[in-house]
């Protein structure tokens, strides 16, 4: 793992480097803001923290750190300050910064923040911003309650066939780096919460565990950005023979959210009927396509341009069904 530090002081940079090679980090270091920047633009991909001093020489860390925000949002990003600026500091973590560190600082404690600031950012890998905000704010074990969500699901038709001259590490390549982190991104966007990936499947929620009333206007909002955005990456992938036609289905209802699992396993997800004719209408959607269920359709349907499909039998969903096409906005 790569770390960048950037501090305009030769000394703290060297502190930091071997405090921080012990523990078998490769270590990065710049004096300059617009030197990490650089480095950043250079290596986006394999840099995963940034440390940088509050107050340096032309760009300061806080307009540092949001650029480098800017290239990966992925990227952890770390301030280091002297007390006199510390309330600025903290400050910064409502900005979207990750944490900081005070100087003068004792290198146990430098190893143990480090690797506290890398666990919190796996852990919103597993378990979407929402849910940990709502455990933050509540304390509680999030137990199963019933609520009113829109769900939404995506899948990518005719996958299977399209991947089967490819290496492992070709679609690994292309799902994670033209479809996962685009679409992930939007979902949060949106302020949806990301249930979970199941092979080309994505499933998102908006509603649970923080529920607004416009979910169901939301989850609509982002399957069309989704849509654009897949549209312009398909334009991307022509010159490598490869497209991505994504089908997309939402549907809105009273499901069962909240922590289930075992001891050795838990997960925050929804449990429900609207689960299931998510699930059925993004199976019958086409590639490019939006479906969206009559509850959805009655919650936000005004504020797009739809066309009604009338008459639909639906594997497993009792009786038949009204579903709506999404075409835009209106």
């Amino acid at each position: 793992m790569k770390i960048l530090i950037v501090d305009d002081e030769e000394g703290v940079r060297i502190s930091l480097q071997k405090v921080l090679e012990r523990d078998g980090y490769e270590v990065l270091l710049a004096e300059r803001g617009s030197d990490g920047i650089d480095l950043v633009r250079k290596f986006p991909e394999d840099i995963e923290v940034v440390i940088s001093d509050f107050k340096m020489p032309g760009i300061d860390g806080l307009e540092t750190l949001t650029e480098i925000g800017r290239i990966n949002p992925d990227i952890i990003r770390v301030i280091l300050t002297g007390y006199a600026t510390l309330d600025r500091a903290i400050d910064t973590v409502n900005q979207g910064i990750d944490g900081f560190l005070t100087k003068p600082f004792e290198n146990k404690e430098i190893r143990a923040k480090i690797r506290e600031f890398i666990t919190k950012k796996r852990l919103k890998q597993f378990v979407s911003e929402q849910v940990l905000q709502e455990m933050h704010r509540t304390g509680e074990k999030l137990l199963p309650k019933r609520q009113t969500v829109s769900v939404l699901f995506t899948d990518i038709r005719g996958f299977a066939d399209m991947t089967a001259r490819m290496s492992p590490q070709d679609i690994a390549d292309l799902l994670n780096t033209y479809y996962f982190r685009p679409l992930d991104r939007i979902v949060f966007e949106y302020n949806g919460t990301l249930d979970k990936h199941i092979g080309d499947s994505i499933m998102a929620i908006f509603g649970a565990p923080l529920s607004y009333d416009d979910d169901a206007f939301r989850a609509v909002s982002c399957a069309l950005k989704m849509r654009s955005a897949i549209a312009e990456i398909n334009q991307t992938l022509g010159g490598r023979n490869a497209r991505l036609p994504v089908g997309i289905g939402i549907a809105t209802g009273e499901v069962m959210a909240g922590m289930f699992g075992s001891p050795i396993k838990r997960e925050y997800t929804v449990m429900g009927t609207a689960v299931n004719l998510a699930a059925r209408l993004e199976r019958m959607a086409n590639g490019g396509q939006i479906l969206i269920c009559n509850d959805t359709f009655r919650l936000a349907g005004a504020a797009f341009r739809t066309e009604q499909i009338d008459r639909v039998n639906l594997k497993g969903i009792e009786g038949e069904k009204s579903v709506f096409d999404v075409m835009g906005t209106r």
